[in-house]
């Protein structure tokens, strides 16, 4: 009868023991609490395992007097288009600016202030109000475009000859339901590194009628103030 009493705490002991190994071994760390509040034990924190994003969401930072930028086209006539320029959304669905044709921020390229921000129904529009906003921009403006459902059937050629000396090369065959997003400036010398374009095509198209929307980012340089 004397062993009764050490005999049951051995096997309470036991039993703890037990219990512990089997919720370490189907658990694994969601023990560590636990264990900090038997020990008081502290751990090392763990690193995250997701990957750092930047402005815009950049996998990377851009170099110093630089401006990170995102482009979305639209998703057929689904999703509209985003314009991100420094972590700043200029253009989006969720800023109810957006719409049918072409979606365009000018941003001024020596300061990285937004301008001004337009859309252009190049559907069933008027190609007028693209010309007029296009033919005054001055030197160094940076130009901004991401398409959303149809962004060519109205562009005439005085339109797609502005955009050839904003440095775009493939406004020249964009045609009915592409995909396109650009970014150019006044005076570039240079053609344009920052377009994509996705073709119509009944055969590729991701959508019923539409290709897949196009994704861009990156960073520009900003322009070094005008003499005089």
């Amino acid at each position: 009868m004397r062993l009764t009493v050490p005999l049951k705490a051995v096997a309470v002991l036991l039993l703890m023991g037990l219990t512990w190994l089997l919720a370490s071994t189907l658990f694994g760390d969601s023990t560590s609490s636990l264990r900090h509040f038997f020990t008081g034990a502290s751990e090392e924190p763990t690193s995250d395992p997701r990957p750092r994003k930047y402005k815009c969401g950049l996998s990377a930072p851009c170099p110093p007097k630089h401006l990170a930028f995102r482009l979305v086209s639209g998703a057929a006539n689904v999703i509209g288009p985003k314009i991100c320029l420094e972590d700043k959304m200029l253009v989006s669905s969720v800023k109810n600016n957006v719409g049918r044709g072409l979606n365009v921020a000018l941003v001024n390229g020596v300061t990285g202030e937004l301008l001004d921000t337009k859309h252009f129904d190049m559907w069933a529009g008027d190609v007028t109000d693209l010309l007029k906003f296009l033919r005054p921009l001055h030197e160094g403006t940076l130009v901004f475009v991401a398409s959303y459902d149809d962004p060519a059937t109205k562009l005439n050629d005085e339109s797609r000859r502005l955009f050839e000396e904003l440095g775009s090369t493939a406004v020249k065959e964009l045609a009915f339901r592409d995909s396109w997003v650009f970014v150019g400036a006044k005076g570039i010398e240079n053609k344009s590194p920052f377009e994509q374009r996705m073709k119509n095509s009944k055969s590729n198209n991701k959508y019923e009628g539409w290709p897949e929307s196009l994704e861009m980012d990156g960073c520009i340089p900003l322009r070094p103030p005008l003499e005089g």
